[in-house]
């Protein structure tokens, strides 16, 4: 895999932080979790519940080497949306999710959190329902 990166622009390599002083690509030639500057949240931003749980997949693929504390807050928080969620839409992405984590796919599961972003968004507003996380 081929990534370009702007001048001071960061990329997160298997838990190490790389900062480039130039415009540069690099390519990938073996099997690492990455994410570029981007695509990483900040605490302060995870500020729903599907943006918490994006952020407790990005430390669980930020830090490879230590996952047993991030895996078991994804634990917890993938049941408590579980239990409140009624859309078939979020239910089918958290399983989706689920199964990602579980194969350490980490980099696809942010995707497809990302991908749901929109309908919590949309559930949130109201416009399928009065109550968060509900669909009719």
């Amino acid at each position: 895999m081929k990534i370009s990166l702007r001048a001071g622009e960061r990329v997160y390599i298997n838990g190490a932080v790389l900062r480039v002083d130039r415009k540069v690509s690099l390519e990938l030639v073996n099997d690492v979790m990455f994410l570029l500057e981007g695509q990483v949240m900040q605490a302060s931003d995870a500020t729903t519940a599907m943006r918490q749980l994006y952020f407790i997949v990005q430390l669980m693929l930020m830090n490879p080497t230590d996952v047993g504390n991030a895996s078991a807050l994804y634990g917890q928080h993938h049941a408590a949306l579980l239990a409140v969620c009624e859309s078939r839409e979020m239910l089918d992405g958290l399983a989706a999710i689920d199964e990602l984590v579980e194969a350490t796919r980490y980099f696809e599961a942010l995707k497809r959190i990302r991908a749901l972003f929109p309908v919590e968004q949309a559930i949130l507003a109201g416009a399928t329902t009065d109550t968060p996380f509900e669909a009719a």
